[in-house]
């Protein structure tokens, strides 16, 4: 198929890489033009001087960029180029909002837009392993799915537009609680005269096993945040869902509390430390 790619960043660069290995015919574009000459320099393919020359003739238009005022200017230029009848994939975290305008927007030019967030971090997007939640139409979604399968363990359609974004809402909702209480538990062993190994070997096999205590509880313990997702996306992600949660009511109380736990993070220093630094201000002198 002939794709294009927008935004090469740490997830958009082996997600673009993993479609040239599939075989697709790749046109890649970033805002720094270095960074699509080094794609191109490692798989391939053509690198547009805008979004709108890497879109034309697209057939997939995939973008993976910074929030919702990003996704609104790359789609409005690469949507008057693209082939009748394309689909345009967004794998950027944004607001349910801005899914249904751009939606909305890519039906009233004859193409198709899917709201298609990840989950997996850095580590799955190199290894395919992302876990994809979309939101758009049956037709459109079948015609996205095979393609970004490439870097995909897991891809579930939730719903029309929006719903894709409203579910990654739901994942870091999850996420936030589970480090949190993560964070606390090896405060406390740590404050009891516990061995955190120990502990670990101990709980990790019963109920309060999770990915982040499997991953995350030795180098929390060892203070090393230097793993993926930072605080300042994360607290970025949490602000989309608190606004939604204004919108549609619910109540959101743990989830406020641990945005303002990382408030504290990045006033510590750790704007780019990862989301399991949350320990960090339980053990701060």
């Amino acid at each position: 198929m002939k794709v294009a790619f927008a935004g090469l960043g740490v997830m958009g660069f082996p997600m673009a890489g993993h479609l040239a290995k599939a075989g697709h015919e790749m046109a890649v574009y970033n805002r720094s033009p270095e960074k699509s000459a080094r794609w191109v320099g490692s798989h391939g393919g053509r690198a547009g001087a805008t979004a709108a020359e890497a879109a034309k003739g697209a057939q997939l238009f995939i973008l993976c960029v910074g929030n919702d005022g990003d996704v609104r200017q790359v789609v409005a230029e690469a949507l008057p180029v693209l082939a009748p009848g394309a689909v345009v994939v967004d794998h950027t975290t944004t607001s349910a909002v801005v899914a249904r305008e751009m939606g909305a927007l890519a039906a009233e030019g004859g193409r198709a837009f899917v709201d298609a967030p990840v989950s997996g971090g850095q580590a799955g997007a190199e290894n395919g392993q992302l876990t994809i939640m979309c939101g758009g139409t049956d037709e459109a979604f079948a015609k996205a799915e095979p393609v970004i399968a490439a870097y995909a363990k897991a891809t579930k359609l939730m719903g029309g537009s929006g719903a894709g974004q409203l579910a990654k809402m739901v994942n870091q909702i999850c996420i936030a609680g589970v480090v949190q209480g993560l964070a606390e538990g090896l405060h406390f062993a740590k404050r009891a005269g516990l061995d955190p190994q120990l502990v670990y070997d101990a709980i990790s096999k019963g109920a309060a096993q999770s990915w982040q205590m499997d991953n995350r509880w030795k180098t929390m313990t060892e203070g090393k945040f230097d793993f993926g997702f930072a605080v300042d996306w994360m607290r970025k992600d949490l602000g989309l869902v608190l606004d939604e949660a204004g919108r549609n009511g619910a109540a959101l109380d743990m989830t406020r509390m641990v945005d303002g736990f990382y408030a504290e993070v990045q006033a510590q220093g750790g704007r780019r430390w990862d989301t399991s630094s949350l320990v960090a201000r339980l053990e701060k002198p």
